[in-house]
């Protein structure tokens, strides 16, 4: 399900400051088990050196027509390829790229490439915003050449503007993005709900739950992973976790928004995946002061809107979201509720975890759950890591799809 392993990446590295983040990127390609050849310019190599990354890749890196006893390097490489990245890409090499120049092994590999080819630029003070810069990408834009950023920040000179390359975490979100298209969920819009929800008691507390929303987001990546369009309702507990690259993120706070979130985009989404830990109460009064120290409250609670029987009720009507998956997080008879909840919220399957126990559940990157469908079916998955439960979880939905 990673779109990267096994996937040959051609990362090319030119002449920037900026190339110490190539580094990064490049041992980050070969952690999510990418094959990752690194070519180098002549200028790159005042900054960095090929042996850095090949230490990182486990493989050769390039920096010279003339530095390998393979026939027709450039042709080998190019031709292998499934994706081709120049990040940082300076501006020189842009300009390189635009007129098809073809001086040195990097720009040779790009022309021989037929792979999708995207560029990274990083550059300083108002060269990313000059008229050239500016006509060279709008050239390699329409050649079919995808362009990452830059950002804006504060240049090794000391100025701010546009020119500093993206983050090489930024970047390697876009190039699973580009690598999973045409997966078995292309076409597809899935909606995942990720995290906890905050319930108001005063203007300075709040009712919430251990819920970090790891597994949640987790699933919006595989989602993603396997070309689908991705909707994340996150949860405000959830709020420091980095989007996927590619989802579309709709941040909320109590369980009425979500709710209203929820509702707004399940008719058009073909799968709902609710793993938000959303709050069973609230305070039927929210107090308008803090409440002070001296005077202990009596709270009344009042339930929170059932999302998934709103759902349910929607899908009766209109027939969306064909899939619809729960998760229940118990502390005791886990089976039982969790098959309670499938029967009564009807569910196309649910993902029950036992919460309380120090290696699953809240706060922690693994996992331990059972699956069960209608009919009575119980799987019971191994510990894993929520990125592995996500791969698992949306396994079972593209049959479920499949199924009809």
């Amino acid at each position: 399900m990673n779109p990267l392993q096994d996937k040959r990446i051609v990362l090319g590295v030119s002449g920037s400051v900026a190339a110490y983040k190539a580094a990064e990127l490049a041992s980050k390609l070969t952690q999510a088990k990418a094959q990752v050849d690194v070519v180098l310019s002549e200028g790159a190599e005042r900054f960095i050196s090929p042996l850095t990354f090949a230490s990182l890749t486990g493989r050769k890196a390039y920096s010279s027509l003339w530095d390998s006893d393979a026939h027709v390097v450039h042709v080998g490489l190019g031709e292998a390829a499934d994706l081709l990245v120049i990040a940082p890409c300076s501006a020189n090499t842009l300009a390189k790229l635009a007129t098809g120049q073809a001086d040195n092994l990097l720009t040779l590999t790009v022309l021989a490439a037929r792979c999708p080819v995207l560029v990274a630029p990083a550059m300083d003070g108002g060269m990313f915003e000059h008229p050239a810069t500016q006509a060279n990408i709008q050239t390699l834009r329409q050649r079919g050449v995808q362009v990452l950023g830059p950002a804006q920040g504060r240049m090794a000179s000391g100025l701010l503007g546009w020119g500093r390359m993206l983050e090489p975490a930024e970047i390697l979100g876009q190039l699973r993005l580009v690598l999973s298209r045409g997966g078995p969920l292309a076409g597809r819009h899935v909606l995942v709900s990720a995290g906890g929800t905050q319930e108001p008691l005063d203007p300075v507390r709040y009712l919430t739950n251990r819920s970090s929303g790891k597994q949640g987001f987790a699933l919006a990546q595989a989602a993603l992973d396997l070309g689908a369009q991705v909707s994340l309702v996150a949860g405000a507990t959830a709020a420091s976790l980095p989007t996927p690259y590619g989802a579309e993120r709709i941040d909320v706070d109590t369980a009425a928004q979500m709710a209203e979130a929820i509702l707004q985009r399940a008719g058009s989404a073909d799968v709902l995946i609710m793993a938000a830990a959303v709050a069973d109460f609230r305070p039927r009064q929210v107090q308008p002061h803090k409440i002070k120290k001296n005077l202990l409250p009596q709270v009344e609670l009042e339930p929170t809107p059932d999302i998934l029987l709103a759902v349910a009720e929607q899908r009766r009507r209109i027939g969306w979201p064909a899939v619809v998956v729960g998760f229940a997080a118990e502390s005791q008879n886990l089976l039982e509720n969790a098959q309670d909840k499938l029967a009564r919220k009807g569910l196309s399957m649910i993902v029950a975890n036992q919460v309380g126990v120090p290696d699953a559940g809240f706060a922690v990157d693994t996992n331990r759950v059972s699956l069960l469908w209608p009919g009575g079916a119980v799987e019971h998955l191994p510990l894993l890591s929520k990125s592995e439960v996500a791969e698992e979880v949306l396994r079972r939905v593209v049959a479920l799809l499949a199924e009809g």
